[in-house]
Formats: structure tokens, sequence, C-alpha cells
């Protein structure tokens, strides 16, 4: 046996000691448990943790309201509004107004540069006053005129002067009535000279033709402004618009197909799409005697019975047109309470249930009686009071009792 075999037999093995294989099976298994509790936990949390749901309040119905016979979309808009502009061409140098400021008519809304219309004003009321001044020395010397004339008349009869005398105090005379005339015709031209310069200064200053809120401002200091377009875009043509939020109104579009579930004095339920869970009370104006032939629609205004803060130009609104109490109808039965469709689960026919937030952050389902629909909303005439919160759209895996969270709204 060789030297090296000898001395390789005897190094001592200092490297780590392989654990036995039953230990690192026993570890594998270890690390396995491990990872199902977790997951089991994770999993039990996340069942046990409350859903977040969406809610909405049950309101009541108006007593005896009829269901929607048809619906339609539309807009608000305002039958009295202006874009304000100037009567002239000027220069901004003041605008006093600001988007949402309410103003009544005759408010200064804005100035023009006005040094050009007060000289204008100065130089007619000097030209006035000049008119005025010969009128009064034309009137004192056709007096003097009078009195020549009386006198050469007396001195003719009486023979101590010529004819000529006399014709010469006549055509004195003659002449300083025309000359009065005439002067009063140039303080007539003055006067109105000076009216008319004071329409050109008082145009320097714009006003509100009526009562409103400003909705728009369109122009600044330094801008020139005028009443046509002058193109170019470096001139405007109005300093902002106002409306007259008691003027609002609904206009939809009703296909021309079922125009005929709609007349004039015809009750209307509207919900804004800003406030879906707000009815807007109205009633129908007009049916606009014209048809859209490319959309195949019938314009038809409406009028809005409440005032509020809330509703403002253009805002999109559906509306559903109800069905008019029948004059000598016997009283309706208890119209119930509304909430949004996605609240009731139909069961069939007229039955459905609702899940109802209790006051300890559960859920309560709840089996109700549904009626006909109200403007796309549901209508429960039993097993619902006004006020109480339901879910919309619940989970399908929500149950009766379960803790929930409700959504911030």
């Amino acid at each position: 046996m060789e030297q090296s075999d000898l001395l390789e037999q005897l190094r001592i093995d200092r490297g780590p000691a392989r654990p036995p294989r039953r230990r690192r099976g026993l570890l594998a298994v270890v690390a396995v448990a491990v990872l199902v509790a977790l997951v089991g936990l994770w999993l039990g949390w996340s069942r046990l943790r409350p859903p977040v749901v969406q809610t909405t309040v049950a309101r009541a119905a108006a007593p005896g309201a009829a269901g929607s016979v048809l619906d339609a979309s539309g807009y608000v808009t305002a039958r009295l509004q202006a874009t304000v502009s100037a009567k002239i061409t000027g220069k901004v140098t003041e605008v006093l107004i600001e988007e949402g400021m309410k103003v009544r008519a005759g408010d200064v809304l804005a100035r023009l540069d006005d040094t050009e219309a007060r000289a204008s004003l100065a130089l007619a009321q000097a030209q006035l006053v000049a008119a005025r001044s010969q009128l009064a020395e034309i009137q004192a010397q056709l007096e003097q005129a009078e009195r020549d004339y009386v006198r050469q008349k007396g001195l003719y009869d009486r023979q101590l002067v010529s004819p000529q005398s006399l014709d010469a105090a006549v055509a004195q005379r003659d002449m300083l009535r025309a000359r009065l005339a005439s002067a009063h015709e140039q303080v007539k031209v003055a006067q109105e000279s000076v009216r008319v310069a004071q329409v050109q200064l008082d145009n320097c200053v714009i006003r509100a033709p009526f009562s409103g809120v400003v909705v728009s401002k369109a122009a600044q200091p330094g801008e020139m402004i005028s009443p046509i377009s002058a193109g170019g875009g470096f001139t405007r043509t109005g300093i902002g618009t106002i409306v007259d939020m008691d003027s609002l109104e609904i206009q939809v579009d009703v296909n021309e197909s079922y125009i005929n579930r709609v007349r004039p004095g015809q009750p209307v339920e509207a919900t804004l799409n800003a406030y879906p869970d707000w009815k807007i009370p109205g009633e129908v104006i007009a049916i606009i005697p014209t048809a859209d032939r490319s959309k195949a629609t019938v314009k038809v205004r409406i009028a809005i019975k409440v005032r509020d803060p809330r509703i403002v130009p253009d805002m999109g609104v559906r509306v559903g047109f109800l069905e008019p109490k029948t004059p000598g109808a016997a009283a309706a039965p208890p119209a119930g309470v509304l909430v949004a469709p996605g609240a009731v689960q139909p069961e069939g026919g007229e039955a459905g249930s609702v899940f109802v937030v209790t006051g300890a952050s559960t859920v309560e389902r709840r089996r109700v009686t549904l009626g006909p629909d109200v403007a796309g909303q549901k209508r429960v005439l039993t097993g619902l009071e006004a006020g109480e919160r339901v879910v919309v759209s619940p989970p399908p895996a929500l149950a009766d009792g379960q803790r929930v969270r409700v959504a911030d709204r």
C-alpha cells in the first residue's frame, strides 16, 4: 500500500454532518403544515371580515302615485338665458362679475373705456349752451325790433316818417322772427346731440338685462368687446352669460312611436343623473309640434315644480311620465316606499326580498310585496318602511344576520 493511501485513510473528515434522511422528511412535513395553517387562517379571516356593501334609503312614494307609462331622457334647460354684450365696440376697463354670482336687473356687470364718450358729451353740452345763448340774444333783438316797429308805425300814422322807415322796421322784425325760429331749432338739435352723447356714455356701462345667476364669464379688463364678431378671435362678443334660475325646465326627446302616451298637464317624476335618489315632481308644459326626422323623436317641455340650487342648466335627467289620476276614481291604496331597482331580489310575481341594514351593522333579509314601478324605481307595498336603509346589489354570499360594512357615500 502506498504511503499516500495510508495518509488518506488516517485523515479526519471535518465537514458538516449530514442529517439523517428521516429528519429531513420531518422538517418538510412541518413546513407544509405551517403553510396550510397560514392559508387556513387567511381564508378564515377573509370569511369573518364583514363585506362592504352599497346602500340606499327607502323613501315614501307619493300617495296615489301611478306607475310610469313612459320613460325618457333629456336635459335641464333655461327658458330665459342671455349672453350679455355691449351695444358699442370698446375696450373693457372693469369686469364686476364672477361665475355663480347672483345679479339683479340693472346691476352693473362691466364698464368700457368712456374717454371719448365723455368728451363727446362735454362738446354736445357746450354746443347746447351756445345755442341757448344765441337764442336768448335773438329773443332780445326781436323784442327791440317789435318796439321799434310799434314806434315807427305810430310815427307813420301821424305822417312823421316815410314809408321806407316803416318798411325797414317791418323787415327787421320779420328777419329776427325767422332767426328766432331757427335758433329754437338749433337748441333742439343741440339737445338731441346731448341726449345721443349721454346714451353713448351710458352704453359704456353694461348692465344685467334681468335677474339671474352668472354661469360664465367671457371677458377680462383690457380686451376689446363688440356687439358683432370681428373675426380673428381678438374681439369678444360678450361679457358673460346670465341664466334666470326661475325659468329652468326640462326638455326630453320622446320616440315618435310613443308620443301618443304624452299629453299637456300630465304629471311627471324626474330624476337627475347627479342625484339618483331625489325625485322631482313635474308636469308636461307642451309637446313641440315638430319631429326630428334624423332621430325620429319629438321634443317635450316639462315644468319643474320645485326650485332647488342643486338643479342647474344642462344637467342630464331621466323622467317618467305618470298615468294621471282619473276624476271620480276610487282612492288609491297606500303607495308604499320606493327603492333602487338593485335593492330588490325578485322571487316571482309580486314577491321579492331585500336586505335591511340594522343598527348593529348586520343585515336582515325581509320578504316584501312589490307594486308597479314608478319612474324606474321599485315600489315596495309591504315589508319595508320609509327611512330604512337597504343594500343595493348585495353580494351573492350575503346571508341573513351577517355583519356588513356600509361603504362611504
